[in-house]
């Protein structure tokens, strides 16, 4: 069980980029820091963020087994919920641009798939499969990195930085980028003006409104329920475009599929379908969110693979 790489002495790769994204949001905080609504809880995460890595590195020190490992890797995932909702503590100081996106989707589609998917395809069963499909995300994010664990012990470390990595990529480009999504965007201007292909731009809005729509599909299902759980958790008007569940989904494919493991990565295909189709029927995301996430998490893949290969 130990572990006797001479590089594993100090962080791993994917604790750097932590660092580092913690580094830079910082110094936009300095930049922007009038303009935050909660400044001091999000320096207060940093300060657990960096406290708890060093504390696991520092028990990795002292007993350095794949046990030690694997609660490092763990950890940072774990933060990933933390570190999700304050993207939209910056990018709400920006003018908002779901006018833009929602005008390039009625070009494309001639329609708004995310308001009449949910419309025409309103069974319980139809719906607690979608949902179900875009829940299955989270477990999703644990599974193959503790496949990686068990099975391919060699690659664990890499597949974790690959992972986590596109997750803070996602992040900085949502801080930059904001884009709220039709929950958000469609309440804010108002359905008829939607279904009508009227699209207003309502700048600064989402800076003191995060009002949402509600989830739509069957309110009792299982997955439903879960789902209302998650948006009302963590969920706010942020991280539209490109969607970051296809983008990551598509990083955990790519990973399964480089296990040689065909029953590992079949048996998440059919989640990954349902997910991508479940992105815009519960209104979270604009269908060109969906497609751009799958595009973007391709590109990250085998990007992060051969920087991962470079830096050893």
């Amino acid at each position: 069980m130990a572990v006797k790489s001479p590089k594993s002495k100090g962080l791993f790769a994917f604790e750097w980029v932590m660092l580092a994204y913690a580094a830079f949001t910082l110094v936009l905080m300095l930049f922007t820091y009038t303009r935050l609504q909660n400044p001091i809880s999000m320096l207060w995460l940093r300060v657990q963020a960096i406290a708890m890595t060093l504390g696991l590195w520092a028990v990795y020190r002292m007993i350095p087994c794949r046990l030690t490992v694997l609660f490092r890797v763990l950890g940072q995932i774990a933060l990933l919920g933390s570190w999700y909702p304050e993207t939209y503590e910056f990018n709400r100081i920006l003018p908002n641009l779901d006018h833009v996106f929602a005008s390039w989707e009625q070009s494309l589609f001639g329609f708004q798939p995310a308001l009449l998917f949910s419309q025409k395809l309103s069974s319980p069963i139809v719906s607690e499969l979608l949902t179900m499909g875009y829940v299955s995300y989270f477990p999703m994010m644990v599974l193959v990195p503790l496949f990686y664990f068990f099975f391919r012990y060699g690659a664990f470390l890499k597949a974790s930085f690959i992972m986590l990595t596109s997750f803070f990529i996602f992040y900085v480009v949502f801080i930059f980028l904001p884009v709220a999504g039709p929950q958000f965007y469609y309440p804010a201007v108002g359905l008829d003006q939607i279904a009508q292909g009227v699209f207003p731009n309502i700048g600064h809005y989402f800076e003191t409104h995060s009002e949402m729509m509600p989830s739509p599909g069957y309110a009792d299902g299982i997955f439903h329920k879960v789902l209302v759980f998650a948006h009302e958790a963590g969920e706010r008007p942020t991280a539209a475009f490109p969607s970051s569940h296809m983008g990551v989904t598509t990083v955990l494919l790519l990973l399964a599929w480089a296990t040689k493991n065909r029953y590992l990565f079949w048996s998440l295909v059919p989640f990954a379908v349902l997910m991508f189709f479940a992105t815009f029927y519960i209104k979270a995301h604009y269908a060109i969110d969906a497609i751009a996430g799958v595009f973007t998490g391709l590109f990250m893949y085998f990007l992060l693979n051969a920087v991962y290969r470079k830096g050893k």
